[in-house]
């Protein structure tokens, strides 16, 4: 169910926090080493990580007031396959906040195929066993209300789910992973999931490429910012994310008060240029926060070590330059003369058809209408009509069997440019 806010109940009290970064000097990440998902190595990062941001006291002063933990929840999927935010992480962040006394905790997300639903997911990762055994219950995510944002300089309004509209603050616990429109998903485009259900849909077709989207997703979080941003690299995901790729340890759990510095850092440490990053670039032009080097600091905590570096020194030290994510010249906008050709230029999504299985997913996810991937009569494997697809990857984000991935055009590989023309 959508239900419409009239502009006079628009929610207020988050605008307030979206303006913060406006008067910041600097933005600090913490970088905490984390090897194993062990619950006593993950309570001890994400301790030191909040504690070391201004602890529950600065970031949470009033104890009752109602917390949304906002995890990755994309699909059903093992905690080992890297996909989702791992449990232990996730439990990590409910202890902390049950211990620092704030009572009002709930949790959510909403998955990229409703018929999987918030609650089977969150079963299927390991997440929902967490929550119980934490005390903390789960959000209203089966409906939403359009909901406008005056002050959105792309996004005028968002269908935001009930959980989301309802609470206080939210609390960002993320996942690092490689992403096929994006390059990169981690703080800013996980609160993309406090969007309702088929409006998640409808925001690609509105939006149909990287810098669009990710100016709604600045939008968004401005809207919506979270009051804590907690990332999930112990673990992370390189090649065909968010989904189908490959579990890559990395062995870091990080924290900020500002997303895109939080995802500049971890840019950093795949070896992946901040500013090739579309959500970066936006969510520093539109006040989000900082992703210049100068205005980042990182508090590297390392066992007893303790020790200020700038992003220089973290590329130096701990980057991963064989970290599996598209690192492409960055966009340059529409060359006109070249328009013509475009669909010989940009990724599309491919399906192998010795992967598929026929279960329909990608048809269900995609956005268009008509859709842009659908079962030709009396075929099993469903085909692309490319003239239809805007390029969202929603359809190889959902695939269960992983057998959808981006293909970049041999055009577009020999000048090295993955145009939006």
């Amino acid at each position: 169910t959508v239900r419409r806010t009239p502009k006079a109940e628009t929610p207020s009290g988050f605008l307030f926090f979206g303006r913060i970064m406006d008067g910041m000097k600097k933005s600090t990440v913490v970088l905490r080493r984390c090897e194993t998902y062990e619950k006593a190595d993950v309570s001890a990062a994400v301790s030191d990580c909040i504690d070391a941001l201004g602890g529950a006291d600065v970031l949470f002063p009033d104890k009752g007031a109602r917390i949304l933990i906002k995890p990755n929840l994309l699909t059903r999927a093992a905690p080992e396959k890297a996909v989702t935010t791992h449990p232990s992480v996730f439990g990590a962040v409910c202890r902390y906040l049950r211990e620092a006394g704030c009572t009002e905790l709930s949790y959510g997300d909403s998955p990229g195929t409703h018929f999987a639903g918030v609650k089977n997911t969150a079963e299927a990762c390991g997440i929902a066993a967490e929550a119980e055994q934490c005390g903390v219950s789960l959000g209203d995510f089966e409906g939403g209300e359009e909901t406008p944002f005056p002050d959105g300089i792309t996004a005028k309004s968002f269908v935001i789910t009930h959980a989301a509209l309802s609470c206080d603050r939210i609390v960002n616990v993320c996942k690092l992973k490689t992403h096929m429109l994006e390059r990169m998903t981690g703080a800013q485009k996980n609160l993309f999931g406090i969007v309702y259900g088929f409006n998640k849909g409808a925001t690609h077709v509105k939006y149909p490429n990287s810098v669009e989207f990710a100016r709604a997703l600045a939008d968004l979080n401005r809207f919506r910012p979270s009051v804590l941003h907690i990332m999930d690299a112990v673990v992370a995901m390189e090649g065909n994310g968010p989904s189908g790729g490959v579990p890559r340890d990395m062995g870091w759990i990080l924290a900020s008060t500002d997303p895109v510095a939080l995802d500049t850092v971890a840019c950093t440490l795949i070896s992946l240029d901040p500013a090739l990053v579309p959500t970066n670039e936006i969510g520093a032009e539109y006040g989000v926060g900082h992703t210049a080097s100068e205005k980042i600091e990182v508090l590297l905590l390392d066992g007893a070590h303790r020790e200020t570096l700038t992003l220089a020194e973290v590329a130096e030290r701990y980057s991963v330059p064989d970290f599996d994510v598209y690192r492409g010249s960055q966009d340059k906008g529409e060359i006109k003369q070249l328009k013509p050709f475009r669909r010989f230029l940009d990724k599309r999504p491919v399906i192998n058809a010795e992967k598929c299985v026929g279960c329909g997913v990608c048809v269900e996810s995609c956005p268009q209408k008509p859709k842009a991937v659908a079962f030709p009569k009396g075929k099993k494997v469903p085909r692309y009509n490319y003239r239809l697809c805007i390029k969202c990857f929603c359809c190889q984000e959902m695939c269960p069997r992983h057998a959808i991935s981006a293909q970049t055009p041999r055009l577009a590989r020999l000048i090295d440019r993955n145009w939006k023309l």
